[in-house]
């Protein structure tokens, strides 16, 4: 076992986790602008879904291996760690590149070595906050990853307005047809990828593992085939409440699939009335989007630390029920809103439900899983995203134009109807047998 965790202060674990912030706006910076930069290159709407291909797949396949060597690793660093750096540092070059990409295809092959680096960067953190705060302290601390979460993608969302207000020519673009504004958000999310991570690691490091521990450790098999052998056997032992989060995990990633892929394209059409990327409305569209994902993620930054109290009180399978519906409703009307100003309304219950996504789900899963194989579970737990992503990309197309119409508001409405059911699916779930946090009385 470890050494004994000792009670961090609300710095420390708001220090533990600005690493998070640099890693959410790498994540932002791809969620608001991908599309968009795809559709520059010559992409159409209909195989979008094909072209992210790259998150999911490089989740499904790097995190779990990740998380399993992240526990068996035994460094002068500590098991963390060195994930941590080697993500941050391939992520950085990612940023640095894409806007730049000349091709379709070279944006899209770019994609896939920089979604690989930041979940190298990702699981280990999700690990490094079971590993370093005791169980009393895990709902602070996931939400708190959370409120990161909001910041960090409010600002990345935001960025190329926030630097055309500040002088850059919204009409500028590079050969490839990229707005400038877009290029340099690029660069400054590269320099956030490694500074925060650096800074966190720095400030609050990893837990010294006992002597005991590191023989256990060192005694295991290694190599490669060591590594299959446990994530399968860690599959095989689940915990249930694990197992029931599927479902929940399935229709909620689906839907958010749909929201980041066709929010540009939808908007633009709505609110711009044009699907054309060359002109300046689409231009526009990817602004808005960029505004009022800005504001969706800051509520989620401002609503992370004030559901900590009701997560303590209600359960956090009860306050995520609650906040998905919110979204679901807000999906649901946003694309028949024509006043820019009412976009922002549906963009509070979609904010409330991205802090809960991003935090509730692990206090669920962290409270049920053993600790000595935190990173290998929450690695598997990550492929409750990536496949029911996988499997958006892959269905979608199929059915766009059959019966979606080929109109990307309908695939907005979709997402609303899928929050629902995930709302439903995490009531269903029976945490009473678990560890997990439970309501009050």
């Amino acid at each position: 076992m470890s050494l004994a965790k000792p009670h961090l202060s609300i710095w420390q674990i708001i220090n533990m986790n600005v690493g998070f912030f640099g890693i959410q706006f790498s994540f932002g910076l791809q969620q608001s602008n991908m599309s968009p930069i795809y559709k520059y290159l010559g992409a159409d709407e209909a195989t979008l879904p094909l072209l992210w291909l790259a998150g999911p797949m490089t989740g499904l396949l790097v995190q779990p291996i990740i998380g399993a060597m992240s526990d068996r690793t035994v460094s002068r660093w500590g098991r963390r760690t060195p994930y941590f750096m080697i993500g941050a540092i391939l992520c950085s070059l990612g940023l640095l590149a894409m806007p730049m990409s000349p091709t379709l295809w070279f944006a899209a092959g770019l994609l896939w070595i920089l979604d690989a680096a930041n979940n190298v960067t990702m699981e280990p953190y999700r690990a490094y906050v079971s590993d370093r705060l005791d169980r009393e302290q895990h709902s602070l601390g996931f939400l708190t990853q959370s409120a990161f979460t909001g910041l960090a993608q409010t600002l990345a969302y935001l960025m190329p307005s926030i630097l055309i207000g500040m002088g850059m020519n919204r009409d500028a673009v590079g050969d490839n047809h990229i707005p400038q504004a877009t290029m340099a958000a690029f660069v400054m999310g590269a320099v956030f990828s490694l500074v925060t991570v650096w800074w966190s690691i720095r400030k609050v490091p990893e837990l010294p593992l006992s002597a005991e521990t590191i023989q256990e450790m060192r005694a295991r098999p290694t190599g490669g085939l060591a590594t299959l052998r446990e994530i399968w056997l860690a599959i095989k032992e689940m915990p249930s409440t694990m197992r029931k989060l599927w479902w929940m995990k399935l229709f909620q990633w689906y839907a958010m699939m749909c929201y980041w892929i066709y929010i540009v394209p939808s908007l633009a059409k709505t609110m711009f009335h044009t699907s054309d990327a060359t002109t300046a409305g689409f231009r526009e569209a990817g602004l808005l989007n960029g505004q009022i994902g800005g504001f969706y993620n800051f509520i989620a930054f401002l609503s992370a630390f004030a559901m900590v109290p009701f997560t303590r009180r209600f359960g956090p399978k009860v306050v995520h029920a609650v906040c998905l519906t919110l979204a679901a409703a807000g999906m649901w009307v946003l694309p028949d809103i024509t006043n820019k100003w009412l976009l922002f309304v549906p963009m509070v219950g979609i904010g409330l439900a991205w802090a809960s996504i991003m935090g509730n789900p692990y206090i669920l899963l962290a409270g049920c899983i053993p600790p000595e194989r935190a990173g290998v579970y929450m690695g598997i737990f990550n492929m409750f995203i990536v496949i029911p992503m996988l499997i958006q990309m892959v269905t979608l197309p199929l059915y766009y134009d059959a019966l979606l119409g080929g109109n990307p508001d309908n695939v907005i409405r979709l997402a609303g109807v899928l929050l629902l059911c995930a709302a439903a699916a995490v009531l269903m779930i029976d945490t009473k047998n678990s560890n997990s946090v439970t309501p009050k009385n």
